[in-house]
């Protein structure tokens, strides 16, 4: 039986805020305590435990693996609690802040359209979109929801299917009409292909192969970017090739700002897009299951 004078819920409430605001100080600020009270609470809370959740030093610092596992139970619990507080109270509408990271593709051609309607039928929520293609760690940009491409990776993480996009190899009419239109992936040895920042320098494209088969083909251009967006925009200016999914480019290719190139190459199968969060979809705040939900029936991905 849990002891009765422990306060657990004091103890998770002052751990998640030292996980979130970064520091002890930062935390006490947060709370309304001291930092001395803010120190004692999570010493307690791990000799309880029997377990380090943060490794500290005069700089910084870390959570252990046994303080992710703990962090992200408690936010759950947190948030569970809230929401039956909600629930229980006058007003049980969602309400409060949802910060979103979002591929930046998607972000400004699919989620930007549709948040207005989300505030209008939630006029108690608020939301902070972070556009970036980098994968963030949800808990280091204390993010509710990230919206991502590909294939995901094992975690504690909860995932939810929007859709998916089609990969395109697209390039300017200009461009093409300087340096040619590719008719194989063996052609792009001689095209300047247009890369991320964040992609190892030596960059391969999977296409298929004259025989049908599949294989990796090794490409290289002068110009590397940050995002999807800023890639689509300097192959439009001609800067070079570019691959990118459809939701990106399908208003340059209906504009004729783009032109698809070697489609009988690009694989047909699509990449998967999925909204990521922490904890089980009981234990959501009403705030950020409502966007889940919005997200669900009208962030259209194709």
């Amino acid at each position: 039986m849990r002891r009765l004078d422990v306060n657990c819920f004091a103890e998770m409430s002052v751990f998640v805020k030292v996980v979130e605001e970064g520091g002890y100080s930062a935390a006490a600020k947060a709370c309304a305590i001291t930092p001395s009270a803010v120190s004692k609470l999570v010493t307690r809370l791990e000799s309880r435990l029997g377990a380090r959740l943060l490794n500290r030093s005069t700089r910084k610092q870390l959570l252990t693996p046994e303080g992710t596992a703990f962090y992200e139970r408690s936010i759950a619990i947190l948030a569970e609690l809230d929401e039956a507080e909600r629930e229980a109270s006058a007003n049980s509408a969602p309400q409060g802040l949802v910060r979103i990271s979002c591929n930046v593709g998607i972000g400004r051609q699919l989620f930007l359209p549709i948040i207005s309607s989300f505030l209008d039928l939630h006029p108690g929520v608020s939301v902070e979109l972070f556009l970036t293609d980098e994968v963030v760690d949800l808990i280091d940009a204390r993010a509710d929801i990230a919206i991502r491409s590909g294939a995901l990776k094992n975690s504690n993480l909860v995932a939810k299917r929007l859709g998916q996009s089609r990969g395109f190899i697209v390039g300017s009419p200009a461009y093409l009409a300087a340096k040619g239109t590719p008719l194989s992936p063996a052609d792009l040895a001689h095209h300047n292909c247009l890369g991320f920042t964040f992609s190892p320098p030596a960059m391969e494209w999977s296409l298929l192969t004259e025989n049908g088969g599949q294989g990796m083909y090794p490409v290289a251009g002068n110009a590397r970017v940050s995002d999807g967006d800023a890639l689509r925009e300097l192959a439009v200016l001609g800067g070079g090739l570019a691959k990118l999914g459809f939701c990106q480019v399908e208003q340059d290719l209906a504009a004729g700002r783009l032109v698809s190139v070697l489609e009988a190459f690009v694989p047909k199968s699509v990449t998967e897009i999925h909204a990521i969060y922490v904890g089980q979809g009981g234990h959501l705040p009403a705030r950020v299951r409502a966007l889940m939900d919005f997200l669900g029936a009208n962030l259209i991905v194709h």
